[in-house]
């Protein structure tokens, strides 16, 4: 294979591997929102569960592949020297509170869109436009002055890896240590609930799901190497790369789709086949134009707030987190706080009943 033919299969490698986790995605119903739902309001952490388990998988396999010299993270903007705060705090709550206007994260509106969901159409134009404008448009020049002008210069550490952090302020190598303890921590609380014990088939949507974004690193790691065209080195997003496909789908640029746009339409067509499966393929549409209103509002947040904090829930919960990102904890977290404020507005009526207290129940061990 040369070259140009490497660079031509990226897209096509990144659309099998969309396929995988489309499918998985949909078959299990696998949705950052509903599972932060259930636990606040119901108490059932089964779907949280199986979220950070795909997280988890995600950054061991991805660091064990970083330590086998498979990967190289070297030269992905997760790791850049600059820790953008603001835009992982301002841009996680936009997006957070964009995911409870529409019901779903970018992700989960790709998902649906394979089902049949003309909502989920409207929520990814409007995001992918509102994302690509906010990367190198016209609202890029808020990002500027809000995120890139506000940034955290940490080159004399290196990168900004809580490894890095971690052993600039120990004053040893950190980095087997840090991986232990945060990996070792997070599969001891997942696994703590006898029923997810049992729960097989999260268990394995959970491990599919990391392992389809850590193969990312090692196919675009791989890529690089061997094409002629510069390769990104990426995992998985849903925020920019759905901008990526509009464009291409409506402009010839002369250049070849990446490993994003690949897995971003592997996705649709793997939650398509799904639903084929299933039986439940169906159009769903707005039922009148507050609910679109709703949504057109819910993905332009989604657009503008991804690009802010780096990524969307997969694109900083689970691939940012892979690579142990300082900002993938922060911008998760602001998410979720964004989300739980959304989903009190519209549910509870008042925003800061998410303050309150007293919304999710205790969960069972069954």
């Amino acid at each position: 294979m040369d070259g140009l033919e490497a660079h031509i299969a990226l897209p096509l490698v990144g659309g099998m591997a969309g396929i995988v986790l489309g499918f998985v995605a949909r078959l299990n119903r696998f949705c950052t929102l509903s599972a932060l739902e259930r636990f606040w309001y119901s108490g059932d952490g089964s779907g949280l569960r199986t979220w950070v388990l795909a997280s988890t998988v995600a950054m061991l396999a991805t660091q064990a592949m970083v330590a086998l010299g498979v990967v190289d993270l070297t030269d992905t903007f997760y790791l850049r020297p600059y820790l953008g705060l603001t835009g992982a705090v301002l841009g996680g709550l936009m997006f957070g509170v964009g995911m409870a206007l529409v019901g779903t994260c970018a992700f989960g509106a790709v998902i649906r869109l394979g089902g049949g969901s003309l909502r989920s159409m409207v929520v990814l134009l409007v995001l992918g436009l509102a994302a690509v404008s906010t990367q190198r448009g016209l609202l890029g020049q808020v990002r500027i002055t809000l995120v890139d002008d506000w940034a955290i210069d940490l080159t004399a550490i290196g990168d900004q890896s809580i490894p890095s952090l971690l052993s600039a302020a120990l004053g040893f190598d950190a980095t087997p240590t840090a991986i232990l303890l945060i990996g070792g921590g997070l599969l001891a609380w997942i696994f703590g609930n006898s029923g997810f014990r049992r729960r097989w088939t999260s268990i394995l949507t959970g491990t599919v799901v990391g392992l389809v974004i850590a193969f990312g690193w090692a196919a675009t790691t791989y890529f690089s190497t061997i094409s002629f065209e510069p390769v990104q080195i990426e995992a998985g997003s849903f925020s920019v790369p759905v901008g990526d496909v509009i464009i291409h789908v409506i402009t010839y640029t002369g250049t070849v789709p990446d490993y994003g746009v690949g897995l971003v339409v592997g996705c649709v067509v793997g939650a398509a086949l799904a639903s084929w499966y299933r039986h439940d393929a169906r159009w769903e549409v707005c039922d009148d134009a507050r609910e679109l209103s709703r949504h057109l509002a819910g993905g332009a947040l989604m657009g503008v707030g991804g690009v802010f904090a780096m990524g969307c829930t997969i694109g900083q919960g689970v691939t940012g987190f892979s690579t142990l990102a300082a900002s993938a904890p922060i911008a998760f977290a602001s998410m979720l706080l964004g989300a739980r404020l959304g989903l009190s507005w519209m549910i509870e009526g008042s925003a800061w009943s998410a303050f309150r207290g007293g919304a999710s129940g205790t969960e069972p061990a069954e």
